[in-house]
């Protein structure tokens, strides 16, 4: 079978950018209602969770020089529900992969999974939140606003979930997932509202990122202003994330699926498919057929998205770990999107399978795009029919030739020669995991 040939685009849209991110930090804390409520040597735990996010311990480091410059005593605390296996351990060295260390922080990093039960939400249902983080006299955030990979709501990933799910620890995190997506969307708020009432937690920084996973915009948010001003940023972040810039395509091609990329593996909002039980799809983008090819071993096993792809390599099952591959699944109770797609001995008998089942036999019409996860799709391979589209699109720049895919004698793809300026590309230039 011949696989269509590619041409590299990139999309090139305007993109807010923060030239400082240290400084910005700093300005935020110091000029927030949140400074006001610091005292002189007071225990304040800052709330770190496990998401790839874009300087993260830049941030996370200015947020610790800024408590200490108001006289705090600042320390990390773990707050990523059950991920990494729902251990210390384990979450210990997912924080340590994001530069987030007692070694480079010089500040203890708590990550014991003990929950105390505080109260009950409106729900009836009973509220757990970190051991640690309870004890300490001050509680702040390092969040992230986006949309979620899950549902939609006013609230989503951001502030709040960080505070039910990620330091309600297993317990909370496990609570609100066995009510399915109606635990997200309509339970979490009610419960961020005992935590704002019962807890020390005093405000958090949201972080805002762009197309091109920079950093965009900051804002310290006091616990009073939360449940007004989230809401806000989330749709801010909503038109800031990055996306395909095509609304149909016959086959996708990922690189790497990971929870590095997204809580999802595979992000629901850039590939259009939710694959939540009971729930419609969005609407675009209208994908026919979805080949991954790889797991990243930032992972640590955990395939989490698989079967939002239809076909993936016999690799990618190999390097799934059950352990946390079920506990991160049962807990979040999103079954679907994990059931173990069909696979494939090579890359190359992998996109062959996608090719001939994506429902458009002639291959010179085929539309085709590759990207090397579902994070960074600034940059993209795709197709004949897609480069006539590209060229009428102002904010799309076709910067090749059409090309065969490059595959090794094994018949993989050389995603590194594709994809230079990668996640994958940068671990391997660095020997990293």
């Amino acid at each position: 079978m011949d696989i269509p040939p590619v041409a590299p685009l990139r999309q090139t849209a305007p993109q807010p950018v923060l030239a400082d991110v240290a400084a910005e930090v700093r300005k935020q804390w110091r000029d927030s209602r949140v400074a006001g409520r610091i005292r002189r040597g007071s225990r304040v735990a800052v709330a770190v969770g496990s998401r790839g996010i874009a300087n993260l311990s830049t941030l996370v480091r200015a947020t610790l020089d800024s408590l200490r410059d108001l006289g705090a005593q600042p320390f990390i605390v773990a707050a990523m529900g059950s991920h990494g296996g729902a251990t210390a351990a384990g979450q210990r060295q997912l924080l340590g992969e994001y530069g987030i260390s007692e070694q480079a922080l010089g500040v203890p990093v708590k990550t014991d999974m003990t929950a105390v039960r505080i109260g009950t939400n409106s729900w009836g249902e009973p509220v757990w939140w970190d051991k640690n983080a309870l004890e300490a006299d001050a509680v702040v955030t390092v969040s992230r606003i986006k949309p979620h990979t899950d549902f939609r709501g006013r609230f989503e990933s951001g502030i709040a979930k960080m505070l039910v799910i990620g330091l309600g620890k297993r317990d909370g995190a496990a609570q609100h997932h066995r009510w399915g997506f109606r635990g997200l969307r309509d339970m979490l708020p009610e419960t961020a509202r005992v935590i704002v009432e019962k807890t020390p937690f005093i405000g958090g920084l949201a972080i805002l990122e762009n197309a091109r996973e920079q950093t965009a915009r900051l804002q310290v948010v006091d616990r009073d202003e939360l449940f007004d001003v989230e809401p806000r940023l989330l749709e801010e972040a909503r038109g800031l994330m990055g996306r395909l810039p095509f609304a149909q395509l016959d086959l996708l091609i990922i690189g790497e699926i990971g929870k590095n990329y997204s809580g999802a593996g595979i992000d629901p909002n850039v590939v259009g498919r939710l694959l939540i039980e009971t729930q419609p799809e969005f609407e675009t983008p209208k994908i026919t057929r979805i080949c991954a090819l790889d797991l990243s071993p930032e992972s640590h096993g955990n395939g989490t998205g698989c079967g939002i792809a239809d076909l993936v390599t016999e690799r990618l099952l190999a390097a799934i770990d059950p352990a946390p591959f079920r506990m991160n699944n049962l807990t979040a109770c999103f079954l679907r999107r994990s059931q173990l797609p069909f696979a494939f001995p090579t890359d190359r008998t992998c996109i062959e399978a996608g090719l001939d089942t994506c429902w458009q036999p002639n291959r010179e019409a085929v539309r085709m795009a590759l990207i090397p996860n579902t994070l960074e799709v600034e940059e993209l391979w795709v197709s004949s029919p897609l480069i006539e589209e590209a060229r009428k699109n102002p904010y799309l720049e076709v910067t090749g030739n059409c090309q065969p895919l490059p595959f090794d004698e094994a018949g993989n793809l050389f995603q590194e020669i594709l994809f230079p300026h990668s996640v994958r590309a940068r671990r391997k230039r660095c020997g990293c995991l």
